[in-house]
């Protein structure tokens, strides 16, 4: 990754408490076009909030979200039409249960993008085909495993051509049997080069995949670097203590 690289997202100073509960405590953090960042840490550290922040799911008390240039957090900056270039992948798929698979993919382009239903369909079936997916584009959501399901709930945010895609804990609902299965298509997006920000727990792919690992703590970035670095000599006795555990399990 080139120090030159572009700047996709750049927070800065990003607050956001639930009630008297601080969750994020002036957040400095940014992302270059083409990199992968894994954001781990332990439930609660403010993982999840930050990455619903980026995309505005959830809306700061204060600081500053910038994408592409363009400050989200800024009220004339028309935040659904950006939103269209952020991708984004739950933890709960978030798929409508009422579409099968292929409809799932095409509703959004045909809708926000105006494609054509035959031109968003030929753009689906790419995206189903790259994730394993295609003899499945007629079929019910609700019959697919939970691994399929995060596949197409992948599929469905490629086809809007997102300049980042966001995954908020993609394989924390899944069997553990079925969590391969969905690491392996987000590391063929990383060797592709899409830019990722991606909150998990699998250590394993934050060390192999990532260019950069953020480790959050208690609502702040306690520390960051290469995955060498911070896995094989992180600074901090709460990074250490944190990676000890998981590489124990």
């Amino acid at each position: 990754m080139a120090d030159t690289a572009e700047t996709i997202v750049r927070v800065e100073g990003l607050r956001k408490s639930f009630g008297d509960l601080e969750v994020l405590k002036d957040i400095n953090f940014s992302v270059k076009r083409g990199e992968v960042v894994t954001i781990i840490g332990s439930s609660g550290s403010g993982k999840s909030t930050l990455l619903r922040c980026i995309n505005l799911l959830e809306e700061p008390d204060a600081g500053h979200v910038w994408f592409e240039g363009k400050d989200l957090t800024d009220l004339s900056t028309n935040v659904d039409k950006l939103r269209q270039d952020i991708g984004m992948v739950f933890q709960s798929f978030n798929l409508f249960a009422n579409k099968n698979v292929l409809d799932n993919c095409t509703l959004a382009p045909v809708t926000l993008k105006r494609m054509s239903k035959a031109e968003a369909e030929k753009v689906a079936m790419g995206h189903l085909e790259s994730v394993g997916l295609a003899d499945f584009a007629h079929a019910d959501v609700r019959r697919l495993s939970g691994g399929q399901r995060q596949r197409v709930a992948i599929a469905r945010a490629l086809c809007m051509d997102p300049t980042v895609m966001l995954f908020d804990e993609p394989t924390s609902a899944l069997d553990p049997e079925i969590v391969g299965e969905v690491l392996e298509v987000m590391r063929q997006l990383a060797q592709q080069g899409m830019t990722m920000v991606v909150v998990t727990h699998e250590m394993a792919f934050a060390r192999e995949v990532s260019d950069r690992v953020v480790f959050m703590d208690k609502g702040v970035i306690l520390e960051q670097g290469a995955p060498a670095q911070v896995f094989g000599h992180p600074k901090e006795a709460r990074t250490r203590e944190f990676l000890a555990r998981y590489l124990n399990d």
